[in-house]
């Protein structure tokens, strides 16, 4: 029986810099999956598990009050052990041939260990609020450390995914959804940062690094069905192409059809016409070209690596069978991936997102209540229908609600329509949205004016990967001293609601 262990101890057990390490993984967390789900919640803990159980080193998480119990790890180094030891059968793999007998055993041993830490967090896991994910064990000194993401259950469970277990050709696991492919880039970067000379010492979280690991994690996702297909991931860079594919016009125009991904003979995918030499998915402008033969039931048939023909689905497909895919080109520079029916990823400007409903009323409301401290149904529920009728508006459009919306509507009389104020309905709503500019009213329901050119400070908060539209709202939001909120309308049919907490948060 391994010794009693010691609970938790104070930062700074393992190495000096573990608190400063634990900082910027938990920053990095936040603003990586933040930007895919807002109510994930995720919490990093770092976990310090003995090397030695005989020794009698304390097991150490960081922070001490994190709430991991510490007694239930005591033995899962030695189990872990125990399990290489038994010699389970592996397949080498062939990057494996040219590593060395000890860094094979090393990589066979911190396996077996990090499922032996994932079980006792799946034990925990069970009928808990929270999952926890334990990423690779990297040695420091006594110690194995670990990085353990925790995030809440419900928004966890809500995305669709495929199945797990399929692998890249060196060993390492297929992303199954872009959540577990962000957990993998998360993980990666704790593993490269722990391997530093001194973990934590120089870090400097710059945000823009989670817009690199998020288009990692679409990568990563991506590359699954390029492996389904039979396809090399490296060489299809499917994510990469399809982002390229739908940022290029034809003639001036956007791109809009759809792609099925099947191998050629597919029970489910009949070929109207073929192409005597394929085309290669490489080709960009040559398949944006190909894309304007597509309708709405006729679409370009690819491989993975090459566009074969042109043709539709038919018959009932199997989803167990994971064979079949769709690329669906919504609009200029964005386009969905489909299994089953079920929206995967979402892609606008070359960042991946999750398939989010486009207004989400409890956000709203809570939004509401924080910038008006509006909490009565019947006020909430008529804003929430003015703004649901803006979102169907197909080109897009602004909402302003502000405080001072009769001053504001006074002060921008030169570049908006005055209008005499009334209380919108969903048909006015209609009618005011279906031209360009900004529609302003007040917390109670009113508009003052219609085709508003908003102003405001440049803002930190601005990005390049959107339009002006989206940018004008965030130095309108921004520069504002009075208490608003602005409604985004994208023509892709993205909604984005803008407060000054929302982007302080996003900030942060």
């Amino acid at each position: 029986m391994p010794p009693t262990l010691a609970l938790p101890v104070s930062s700074g057990c393992i190495w000096p810099h573990q608190q400063r390490y634990r900082q910027v993984a938990q920053a990095t967390a936040q603003a990586l999956f933040d930007a895919l789900d807002d109510d994930l919640h995720p919490y990093v803990i770092v976990l310090g598990l003995p090397h030695d159980a005989a020794g009698h080193l304390p097991i150490c998480q960081e922070p001490a009050e994190a709430g991991l119990p510490t007694e239930a790890f005591a033995g899962a180094v030695a189990q872990g052990l125990a399990r290489h030891a038994a010699g389970r059968v592996h397949i080498a793999m062939p990057t494996e041939e040219t590593m060395s007998p000890a860094m094979l055993r090393m990589r066979y041993e911190n396996r077996s260990i990090r499922a032996v830490v994932q079980q006792i967090l799946d034990d925990l896991n069970d009928q808990a609020i929270y999952q926890h994910f334990t990423g690779w064990p990297v040695r420091l000194d006594d110690y194995y450390v670990f990085t353990i993401l925790r995030v809440n259950r419900k928004p966890l469970r809500s995305y669709p995914s495929l199945q797990p277990d399929r692998y890249y050709t060196d060993g390492r696991p297929l992303a199954n959804s872009l959540l577990v492919g962000a957990m993998f880039r998360f993980n990666e970067e704790c593993v490269k940062w722990l391997n530093e000379p001194e973990p934590g010492a120089g870090f400097l979280f710059r945000p823009r690094e989670s817009e690199e690991l998020l288009r990692a994690a679409g990568k990563s996702l991506l590359d699954t069905p390029a492996h389904a297909m039979g396809a090399d991931p490296g060489v299809a860079r499917l994510f990469y192409t399809l982002n390229t594919i739908s940022s290029l016009r034809y003639e001036g125009g956007e791109g809009v059809g759809r792609l099925l991904l099947a191998r050629r003979g597919h029970p489910n995918v009949e070929e109207v016409f073929a192409l005597t030499c394929p085309t290669q998915l490489s080709d960009y402008r040559a398949v944006r070209k190909l894309l304007e033969m597509a309708s709405h039931d006729v679409h370009l048939l690819a491989d993975g690596e090459k566009v074969y023909a042109l043709g539709r689905q038919v018959g009932h497909y199997d989803p167990s069978r994971e064979d079949l895919f769709e690329i669906h080109f919504v609009t200029h520079y964005a386009w969905e991936f489909a299994h089953a029916g079920q929206i995967l990823l979402r892609s606008r400007y070359g960042l991946p997102t999750l398939p989010r409903p486009r207004l989400n009323l409890n956000r709203f409301r809570r939004d509401l209540k924080r910038t008006f401290s509006i909490t009565r149904p019947d006020k909430v529920e008529h804003l929430w229908q003015v703004v649901l009728e803006a979102s169907r508006q197909p080109k897009g459009t602004l909402l302003v609600i502000t405080t001072e919306a009769l001053a504001e509507a006074d002060r921008l009389k030169l570049q908006c329509t005055l209008i005499e104020p009334v209380p919108l309905t969903p048909l006015i709503t209609q009618l005011i949205t279906a031209i360009d500019g900004a529609v302003l009213l007040d917390p109670e329901g009113y508009c003052y004016s219609i085709g508003v050119i908003l102003d405001g400070k440049a803002s930190g908060h601005g990005t390049s990967t959107r339009g002006a539209r989206y940018n004008s709202a965030v130095r309108y939001v921004d520069s504002s001293p009075y208490p608003c909120l602005v409604v985004v309308v994208s023509e892709d049919g993205m909604v984005d609601v803008l407060t000054k907490e929302n982007l302080a948060e996003a900030r942060q």
